[in-house]
Order: C-alpha cells, then sequence, then structure tokens
C-alpha cells in the first residue's frame, strides 16, 4: 500500500447523523447509515445484523423517546475501528428501566415491548444502556478471514 494512506481495517472512522424524531424519517437515515458502513468494509452477514438492529434501535428512538414527534432530534454516532462497528443512538426521552430488560424469566409477557431488544441482543455482540435507557450502544465486532498457514 501506498505510504501516506491506511486501510480500514488500520485506523478508525466515524460519522454523526442527526434527524427528526418521527418514524418517517427512519428509513431515509437509515438507509444513510447502513451506505456509511457498507462502504467501510462491512461483510453481507455483518450488515444484516446491523440493519436489523439499528432499524429497531431507530424505532425505539422514534416511538418511546421521542413520542413520533418531528420537532425532537434523534442523534445517531457510527464509529468504524478496526475491530468492530460501533452505533450509539440517543433520543431525548426519560429512557426506560434498563434491568426489567435482563431477565431471563420466560413469565415476563414481551408481547406489548421487549422483543426488539432481545432481538437486537441476539444479533449484537454488545447491547448496552446509558442515560437511563434513552441512550444504546450497539457494538458488531468485524470478523477477518483468518490468514492460512
Amino acid at each position: 500500500m501506498p505510504e501516506g494512506h491506511q486501510s480500514v481495517e488500520q485506523q478508525a472512522i466515524s460519522r454523526e447523523f442527526t434527524f427528526p424524531g418521527d418514524s418517517e424519517s427512519i428509513v431515509a437515515v437509515r438507509e444513510s447509515v447502513m451506505t456509511f458502513i457498507k462502504e467501510n468494509g462491512a461483510n453481507e452477514g455483518q450488515e444484516i445484523d446491523i440493519f436489523v438492529a439499528l432499524q429497531e434501535a431507530l424505532a425505539n428512538a422514534a416511538l418511546h423517546g421521542c413520542q413520533n414527534d418531528r420537532a425532537k432530534t434523534i442523534r445517531c454516532w457510527v464509529e468504524i475501528d478496526p475491530s468492530a462497528f460501533t452505533l450509539i443512538i440517543q433520543d431525548p426521552g426519560p429512557g426506560f428501566d434498563v434491568a426489567a430488560t435482563t431477565t431471563a424469566d420466560p413469565s415476563v409477557n414481551t408481547t406489548e415491548h421487549g422483543r426488539g431488544i432481545c432481538l437486537m441482543r441476539s444479533l449484537m455482540d454488545d447491547v448496552s444502556y446509558r442515560r437511563g435507557g434513552s441512550e444504546v450502544r450497539l457494538r458488531k465486532l468485524r470478523d477477518f478471514p483468518r490468514a492460512s498457514s
């Protein structure tokens, strides 16, 4: 590789996306985020997992955090570094009881809410919350082809 150039595997890059807090804005921002991720080295399996988890996180931010109010703002940061894709979605809402979503108790009813959180956790390598639940951090580890011996 020419001197002065670095591959995606050697450096971290990031971008911030800001958009209105209504559900109608989700598709356009999701597509912009996914284009950025695809352009920066995600493989097909990673793209699919990130797409589904991102969709769920954006929908939660719009519907629960912003109450589908276009006047409110959702922020999404994407950082791509040598080890992972990290997405942080933040809304201005009051958050939720994060501890209530960590139960493994099958008797907990997730028919109304909570299935999306389980879905995100199953697709991503790490899902964590800050700001009382109004910020979610999604992390998907990069998997590089192993060198043959």
